[in-house]
């Protein structure tokens, strides 16, 4: 009965040391099977997208807003400009600026607070809206 535990168990120890040196050649390419393993997005068809593959909302990726650009030209630079009844920064930190497509109030004031120039503007997609002051 011993002898039969100890062979058996030689048995399974030789078994589990030689399969995976038998196994371990490389593989080569016969007529389009490379073997087992990942076969690329084309082998799945094309409902299946894995990571990094196409780009939108639909893909798991969100777009980022639609912004458009905003330029004052005005001989003031130190003009505060104010988006929206919210401060933007001067003149001459933004010179250029992205405003979303919609209506905005845009208000430009002198350094001590007195309005210089009001307008509600109106931001079109894919156009560049200048302000001239």
């Amino acid at each position: 009965m011993k002898r039969t535990i100890q062979f058996s168990l030689i048995a399974t120890l030789a078994a589990l040391w030689i399969v995976p040196v038998a196994s371990a050649r490389p593989r080569v390419f016969i007529g389009g099977y490379f073997g087992p393993g990942f076969y690329g997005p084309a082998y799945y068809g094309p409902a299946w997208y894995g990571p990094g593959w196409g780009w939108g909302e639909p893909y798991g990726y969100e777009l980022g807003p639609v912004t458009e650009s905003v330029k004052i030209d005005t001989k003031d630079k130190n003009a505060e400009v104010y988006v929206d009844g919210a401060y933007a920064g001067t003149v001459a930190e933004l010179k250029t600026f992205k405003l979303r497509p919609g209506d905005h109030n845009i208000e430009l004031r002198d350094h001590t607070g007195k309005s210089v120039y009001q307008e509600r503007v109106d931001i079109i997609a894919g156009k560049t809206t200048k302000l001239a002051v």
